[in-house]
């Protein structure tokens, strides 16, 4: 067994979609990034590529590389299944966690598990995302983006 954590943060922009586990969030502002921005599937991807010692989410897909520019994060979430599978590590859980002061985001965390298990071929019972604030601390807290932890454990 092998256990991994994967940690991202993007500040907020206007004019862009705020993506969180591949789900549209209604909000004024989205993530700059140079894919989707997507915090939760970038630590995810990073948390499943440190088990099996496989890199990081930089080395797989650079930003200064066009291909990846605008490319929506679930793109990376399957090509690091994919990768796991080549090396024979199965997935037994993953666990996430998005800080965030806003926007209000339970309600929108069954789409991300149900979103996150379908590209992964997971149960949704071996996905949790959970969401936290930092209670007006930090950058978080003043509202300037978001951070978000994943944790991922591996088995062969």
């Amino acid at each position: 067994m092998r256990i991994g954590t994967g940690y991202d943060v993007h500040a907020f922009a206007p004019d862009r979609p705020l993506i969180l586990g591949g789900v549209q969030i209604p909000y004024e502002y989205g993530l700059v990034g140079h894919s989707d921005a997507d915090a939760v599937l970038h630590s995810v991807v990073n948390a499943l590529m440190g088990a099996a010692a496989l890199g990081d989410i930089g080395q797989h897909f650079p930003s200064e590389d066009p291909r990846w520019k605008d490319q929506p994060s679930t793109v990376f979430l399957e090509y690091t299944r994919d990768l796991l599978e080549q090396h024979q590590w199965k997935i037994s859980n993953i666990d996430v966690m998005i800080i965030a002061q806003r926007p209000k985001l339970a309600g929108h965390s069954l789409a991300m598990r149900e979103h996150i298990a379908k590209h992964l071929r997971l149960d949704i019972d071996q996905v949790s995302v959970k969401a936290a604030t930092t209670d007006g601390l930090g950058f978080v807290g003043r509202r300037e983006g978001i951070a978000c932890q994943a944790v991922a454990l591996l088995e062969r």
